[in-house]
C-alpha cells in the first residue's frame, strides 16, 4: 500500500489480502483451535521459528494476525500482538522486559486495575515498580537505576485526562537505556501516535475506542521499532543470548527490530506459558470496531469538548479535568500532542457535600453506570468506589482526584441529551 494512502484507508484495508489461502483446520470466521500443517517439515519449521505460520490459536490465529497487521500499520510499528485484555496486554508488554529482581518506572497516574497489577501482583513475581508523578521530569530521571527495565505512563490518563509529555519522558528513559512504553488507549492512534514523539512500544485495550461497542474484550502490543536492544546486548540477554527453546537461535539475530524480536519472544513464551489468548470471534468484533475507529472519536470528542464547556459554568461543578478546556494544566500539552482533540473520558469534581454523589450518578438517564469507557453509550462511573477503589486516600489524592469526582465516558448519543441529562441530574442536587 503506498505511504500516501490515507488514515481511514489503512483503517480499512491494511493487512488482509482477498483470495489469500488459510491453513485452518476449520473455515473462517478461523474459529480454530489448530491448524493443518501440510507437513512434517512445515511443523517443524514453524514450530523452530523457522517459518512463518499458523500454530496454535493460543498463541495467534489468522483473524488475530489480520487484527494485528492493522493495528500495527495504524500506529507506524513493525509489529503487534493481541491478547485476550487491555490488562494482560499491558502485563504482557512489561513482563517481556522485566523479571525478578528487576525494577520498572511508572506514572503513579494510572487506570486503577493497572496500578494493581504493578504495586501488587508484579510485586508477587520479585519486580519492584518505582511510581512517580508523570509530570515532574526530574522524578523520572532519578528513579531508573542499573536495574530498571522500562518506563510506563498513559499518553491520556484515567480519570483526571492528563496529558503526557511524551517526547520529554522517551529522552529520559532513552537516556537510562530503556524503552518508554505508552498506553495510549484514551488517545487511540487517530488522536496520537506515539511513535512521532519518541515512545518505543504502545499498549490498547482494544476493548475501548478501537472496538468501541462494548461487546468483546482484546488488548494489543505494538512494537513501533525504534528501541535497539542489541546496543546494551549485556542488559537484554533474553533477546542476545540463545533462545532455550530454540536450541541456539538468537532472536536479536534472527529478528532484530524489523521483525521484533521482543514480540516474538513475547509471544512463544509470555503468551504461551500463560495464554492470554485473543478469541478469534472477539478478532473479529474488534476488527469491525476498528473500521470506523476515526468517524465514532470525531463526533465523541466534539461532544466531549462541549459538554466539558458546559459542565464548567455549571454551579454544581467545583472543577472540570479536561485538557481540551484553555484553563487545564495539560492544555499546552494537549495542543501540541492531541491536535484532533483531547479525547472523550474525563472527570469533574461536584461541588456538593459527598452525601450528593451517589444521588447524581442514580439520577442520570443517559449515562450508564458501567466500569467501561470508549463505548458508543456514554457512560458515567465514581473511580473512588469502583475502578480505583483499591487505593488509598494519599494514592487517590497523589493521583489527582478523590471522592467527589465523577468520570464521564462521552459516546454517540445526541449532544443536546447529554448536556440535558447532566443538567436535570446537576440542578436537582444544588436546589437540594
Amino acid at each position: 500500500m503506498p505511504e500516501t494512502t490515507g488514515f481511514a484507508t489503512r483503517q480499512v484495508r491494511t493487512g488482509y489480502q482477498p483470495g489469500t489461502p488459510q491453513n485452518t483446520a476449520i473455515p473462517p470466521i478461523y474459529q480454530s483451535v489448530a491448524y493443518d500443517f501440510g507437513s512434517f517439515e512445515q511443523a517443524r519449521d514453524i514450530f523452530s521459528l523457522r517459518r512463518k505460520g499458523n500454530l496454535y490459536s493460543r498463541t495467534g490465529n489468522p483473524t488475530q494476525a489480520v487484527f494485528e497487521q492493522r493495528l500495527a500499520d495504524l500506529d507506524g510499528g513493525v509489529a503487534a500482538l493481541a491478547t485476550g485484555s487491555g490488562q494482560s496486554a499491558v502485563a504482557v508488554a512489561l513482563l517481556t522486559l522485566a523479571k525478578s529482581g528487576q525494577h520498572i518506572v511508572a506514572a503513579r497516574q494510572l487506570y486503577g486495575g493497572t496500578v494493581d497489577l504493578l504495586t501488587d501482583t508484579f510485586a508477587d513475581f520479585g519486580i519492584e515498580v518505582t511510581l512517580v508523578d508523570q509530570d515532574d521530569l526530574d522524578a523520572w530521571r532519578a528513579a531508573a537505576r542499573p536495574e530498571t527495565r522500562a518506563f510506563f505512563a498513559e499518553t491520556i490518563g484515567n480519570p483526571v485526562a492528563s496529558v503526557l509529555d511524551v517526547r520529554a519522558v522517551a529522552d529520559i528513559a532513552h537516556q537510562a537505556g530503556v524503552p518508554l512504553i505508552v498506553d495510549n488507549t484514551i488517545a487511540t492512534p487517530y488522536l496520537l501516535r506515539p511513535k512521532d514523539f519518541g515512545a518505543d512500544i504502545t499498549v490498547y485495550s482494544a476493548t475501548k475506542f478501537i472496538g468501541g461497542h462494548g461487546s468483546s474484550l482484546g488488548g494489543v502490543i505494538v512494537d513501533l521499532g525504534t528501541f535497539d536492544f542489541g546496543a546494551e546486548p549485556q542488559r537484554w540477554t533474553q533477546f542476545t543470548e540463545p533462545y532455550p527453546r530454540i536450541g541456539d537461535l538468537v532472536l536479536w539475530e534472527e529478528f532484530g527490530r524489523e521483525r521484533s524480536a521482543y514480540l516474538v519472544y513475547a509471544k512463544t513464551k509470555i503468551v504461551h506459558d500463560l495464554g492470554p489468548a485473543l478469541s478469534p470471534f472477539n478478532s473479529f468484533q474488534l476488527l469491525q470496531g476498528l473500521e470506523t475507529l476515526d468517524l465514532r472519536l470525531e463526533r465523541q470528542v466534539g461532544s466531549a469538548l462541549a459538554i466539558a464547556h458546559f459542565l464548567d459554568g455549571h454551579p454544581a461543578v467545583a472543577k472540570v479535568n479536561y485538557p481540551g478546556l484553555p484553563d487545564n494544566r495539560w492544555h499546552d500539552a494537549a495542543q501540541r500532542y492531541l491536535p484532533r482533540g483531547a479525547g472523550s473520558v474525563f472527570s469533574f469534581d461536584l461541588a456538593v457535600d459527598d452525601s450528593k454523589v451517589a444521588k447524581f450518578i442514580d439520577s442520570l438517564q443517559l449515562f450508564a453506570i458501567v466500569a467501561n469507557i470508549g463505548d458508543a453509550r456514554s457512560l458515567v462511573v465514581h473511580p473512588a468506589t469502583t475502578t480505583h477503589s483499591h487505593l488509598g486516600d494519599t494514592q487517590l489524592r497523589d493521583a489527582g482526584f478523590g471522592y467527589r469526582t465523577v468520570r464521564l465516558s462521552i459516546g454517540l448519543e445526541n449532544l443536546e441529551d447529554l448536556v440535558d441529562d447532566l443538567r436535570a441530574s446537576l440542578d436537582a442536587i444544588t436546589e437540594e
